[in-house]
């Protein structure tokens, strides 16, 4: 271990702490502001202020923080993009990385904005104006403070993108099963193949093994993490 490294990191942590208040100072109850350090997935919430989507210090990353290990080094930031929370709460948000000095991504800072107000505000100056709602396919995302839940979410939507129970799926739809969550970081997480397996109700072996096909697939067919 770079303890070097490690001080480094952590100094970088301390001196974003303030910015992290003055973000959400800055724009109010409907913003949040939540930093990470990617080092403990399971407690990654090291500094949070506002209360958007209940994040406390010592929660999980959410699965965009898993996405974003999924990425590796080569992960950039992902800004004002749309989700909507798993209660119907539609928020924009931005998510910046941050790296040592090696270049290495360790952490990062969220910035989460609640737009449900907004958002019935444009309806109703539409509906004035007599102008016809769009609609648009938000994506829902967990935000949980702890990180069984947030898998247990990206297995369940998974499946549900599916026919049928795990019994009736065949082998590419699997494949596809594992190379999906694989693809969002859910196994980036430590004990994350243990936990898909018995929310599939299957093996902890035929999970892994299943997980292994999935990224030799991805390999032959020249995809890139």
């Amino acid at each position: 271990m770079d303890h070097a490294l490690d001080a480094e990191r952590d100094a970088i942590l301390a001196a974003m702490t303030p910015v992290v208040d003055g973000i959400a100072a800055t724009f109010g109850p409907v913003c949040e502001a939540v930093l990470h350090d990617y080092r403990d997935p399971e407690r990654s919430v090291v500094a949070v202020a506002g209360s958007v989507t209940g994040r406390k210090v010592g929660g999980a990353m959410s699965e965009i923080g898993m996405r974003v290990l999924a990425g590796g080094d080569g992960a950039g930031d992902e800004l004002n993009y749309v989700t909507r929370t798993r209660d119907g709460g539609l928020l924009k948000s931005s998510t910046m990385v941050l790296r040592d000095s090696t270049g290495a991504v360790f952490g990062a800072l969220c910035v989460n904005l609640d737009i449900g107000a907004v958002g019935a505000a444009h309806r109703l100056l539409g509906a004035l104006a007599g102008a016809a709602p769009v609609p648009a396919e938000v994506p829902t995302t967990t935000f949980g403070n702890d990180i069984d839940s947030v898998v247990d979410a990206l297995v369940d939507a998974h499946r549900s993108q599916q026919r049928g129970s795990w019994a009736e799926l065949d082998r590419a739809e699997r494949l596809e099963l594992f190379g999906g969550l694989d693809a969002r970081g859910v196994f980036a997480v430590r004990g994350a193949v243990e936990q898909v397996a018995g929310r599939l109700g299957i093996s902890r072996a035929s999970a892994y093994s299943y997980l292994s096909q999935a990224r030799a697939a991805h390999d032959t067919s020249g995809g890139s993490a």
